[in-house]
């Protein structure tokens, strides 16, 4: 059997679903962009600002969903502490086969022996 691998349609569809996750999280959102980013897959801000690197469009939505739960946790969690992943794999499951996925993509420039560089 073949497995069907989901793609991003476009960016409303992408902040449509950060919309979703933030409301499964209970986090509010104020603002959520999708833009060419050099260095980072995502950011956050505390006054509730998001920023996604435009080149997740291209990527499974698995992928992106990896990227939107991260980021969205950072408000609960701001390092990537045991809290942080008790949540990441209570939400998205064996999150770090996803994390190592990601890693091996081609954007943006991380330096070798850190962290995937989403916040």
């Amino acid at each position: 059997m073949e497995t069907v691998i989901n793609h991003w349609k476009s960016k409303v569809e992408f902040k449509a679903r950060v919309e979703e996750w933030a409301q499964k999280l209970a986090i509010d959102v104020r603002s959520v962009a999708v833009r060419p980013m050099r260095k980072k897959w995502a950011s956050c801000s505390t006054n509730g600002n998001l920023s996604f690197n435009a080149d997740l469009l291209d990527m499974e939505t698995e992928i992106g969903d990896y990227v939107i739960v991260h980021e969205l946790l950072h408000f609960s969690a701001p390092n990537h502490g045991k809290l942080w992943k008790m949540l990441m794999r209570a939400h998205l499951g064996n999150y770090e086969a996803i994390e190592r996925t990601l890693r091996q993509r081609s954007a943006p420039e991380i330096p070798e022996g850190r962290e995937t560089n989403v916040s």
